[in-house]
């Protein structure tokens, strides 16, 4: 018995959907490709191991990062949006004369290439204007030593470093050449990079300038954030992330900060 026209188109049908093994690996290195090239030049994906940014980011953030913007243009896509970094844009780059290479941080670009810096107390004055700065967490006392006033960290540059404030040797030698009137220039090509909370970050004011072609991005959002210990990023041991992931799928409802979730970052 012959089949019937419509038995034909049905299993036609059938063939056309059904694929090879070959073909599903085909696919599947596709998405693969797709995805490679999504978070390796367009986004990427950070997660914040300290307090040097609080408020305006929590140990634990996990932010998707803008790899484009600040990226050099290129003609081949004109459709796309490039910028320079702007003064108290939020940047991610790579740590400048780092002891770990490949280090990343985040920080707040203070300070472009012309700018006359110098703090007082704690706040930032730029080309002899006080800057509102309703992100920074500032010296106080509030019984904290770490947050009381520090002449180095407050006053800077005016004060000299002293034997405990972490200040790179490199940095240290270099310093005196960037001052002019008692302010901080920062030359071409550089940025002055500070975290929001000014009592509990090391800086540019300890290692120096960030060059330009050290900035990979931005971060745009936070897309989940979850109560970390402040020293989970010194446990490095495999036994401690295995221990800290089942931690994670322990308590992911309890302790994820869902108020957090789609964070914009300004």
């Amino acid at each position: 018995m012959n089949p019937t026209e419509t038995e034909q188109q049905d299993q036609a049908a059938h063939a056309n959907q059904s694929e090879t093994p070959l073909e599903s690996l085909a696919s599947i290195c596709g998405v693969l490709v797709v995805f490679l090239f999504v978070t390796t030049f367009i986004f990427q994906n950070f997660e914040i191991p300290s307090g040097s940014m609080e408020k305006t980011l929590l140990i634990g953030d996990h932010v998707l990062v803008d790899r484009i913007s600040f990226a050099p243009p290129t003609t081949w896509a004109p459709f796309v949006h490039y910028r320079d970094v702007h003064h108290d844009d939020v940047i991610v780059f790579f740590k400048p004369n780092s002891e770990t290479p490949g280090m990343f941080l985040v920080k707040r670009a203070i300070g472009l290439p012309g700018d006359h810096l110098h703090l007082n107390n704690g706040t930032v004055y730029r080309n002899g204007v006080m800057q509102n700065e309703p992100f920074a967490r500032k010296p106080s006392d509030d019984g904290d030593p770490q947050d009381a006033f520090q002449p180095y960290r407050d006053d800077f540059p005016d004060a000299p470093a002293g034997p405990y404030d972490q200040v790179t040797a490199l940095w240290a030698n270099e310093i005196p050449n960037h001052i002019q009137d008692g302010s901080l220039v920062v030359p071409p090509g550089k940025v002055f990079a500070m975290g929001d909370n000014r009592p509990d970050s090391l800086d540019s004011r300890y290692w120096g300038f960030a060059p330009r072609a050290n900035i990979v991005g931005r971060p745009l959002f936070v897309y989940w954030s979850f109560e970390t210990p402040a020293d989970e990023m010194d446990k490095q041991t495999i036994g401690d992330r295995i221990a800290f992931v089942g931690h994670i799928v322990l308590h992911f409802f309890t302790q994820t900060r869902w108020d957090r979730t789609l964070h914009l970052i300004r």
